[in-house]
């Protein structure tokens, strides 16, 4: 199955945790890619103090942490 979401995050980062635990009650886990940011400094510059950060692949729309199940939900 493509990825049809990106959880931009860390290593270590328990907000990152929370993310994905929040993420997987609403959309099919193997949906979603886990992006480490450390990999890639652009990303980092880009999303370095934001994360973790859920962006739709399909128009690239971005939810910036916090974000609730709710906001999942009108993602989705």
């Amino acid at each position: 199955m493509t990825a049809h979401y990106h959880l931009y995050s860390s290593e270590g980062c328990h907000l990152c945790e929370q993310a994905i635990e929040l993420c997987s009650t609403v959309l099919d886990i193997n949906s979603i890619k886990v992006v480490d940011i450390v990999e890639d400094e652009s990303l980092v510059e880009q999303y370095g103090i934001h994360i973790p950060v859920l962006e739709r692949l399909s128009d690239h729309t971005k939810l910036f942490w916090p974000f609730s199940q709710q906001d999942i939900e009108k993602l989705e």
